[in-house]
């Protein structure tokens, strides 16, 4: 796999997270959130389940949505085969409701964890941020209600393929949003810069838009 060096620059912010560390599907996970039968996934970027941004993220997620929301190690401790499938079938098996979020190249297996070839689906709504990996396939395959928020500025996610993206959803008769970041970079919604004016506001529109996603597909469906 070719890693862009734009996948592993960024900021670390401030806060402290609150969840703990337990297993899921043998395989350590971050979790927060007490929610019996609402459960979220984020599927990490390159910096991996420890980096504290996604872990505050997966806190405001919990709280903001009432979800119980994991961050499962999919590096295994190192860099090992990926294997998202199975953590969808864990949470699906435990919890009525489930959504998954992505973020640069988790947005790739959020995008599969949400295909039509899952029947029943695995998750019932997807949100992916920066993602990468994705191809023309993955996007046709969309089956479940799907959010992308995307940078203006993405050397992984082409303009190209945003265009294919929107063309291609919006046929799907999926439910479909599709929110522009002017001004900002790829890997901005994790790991963009507290203290710019820009990234910080592109932060919190994405935690807002992330929130709101499952808000109405988790909740109100």
């Amino acid at each position: 796999m070719s890693v862009s060096a734009c996948c592993l620059k960024g900021f670390e912010w401030e806060g402290t997270p609150t969840g703990r560390t337990t297993k899921l599907a043998k395989n350590d996970a971050y979790i927060v959130g007490d929610n019996p039968d609402v459960a979220i996934i984020i599927i990490h970027d390159l910096l991996g389940w420890t980096f504290p941004n996604v872990r505050l993220l997966a806190d405001h997620y919990a709280g903001e949505t009432n979800a119980t929301v994991y961050i499962p190690d999919f590096f295994g401790g190192e860099v090992l085969p990926f294997e998202p499938i199975l953590r969808g079938e864990t949470l699906r098996e435990k919890y009525k409701k489930v959504g998954v979020a992505g973020f640069c190249y988790g947005g790739w297996a959020a995008f599969r964890l949400g295909a039509k070839e899952h029947q029943p689906p695995l998750v019932d709504c997807v949100t992916v941020g920066h993602p990468s990996l994705l191809t023309k396939k993955d996007i046709d395959e969309t089956a479940v209600p799907v959010q992308i928020l995307a940078p203006e500025h993405d050397p992984v996610c082409t303009s190209e393929l945003k265009r294919y993206t929107f063309d291609m959803v919006s046929s799907l008769g999926v439910p479909f949003d599709y929110q522009h970041y002017p001004g900002v970079e790829h890997g901005c919604l994790t790991r963009g810069d507290s203290n710019k004016a820009g990234d910080r506001e592109a932060m919190a529109r994405g935690k807002n838009a992330a929130v709101s996603w499952f808000t109405q597909w988790l909740h109100q469906s």
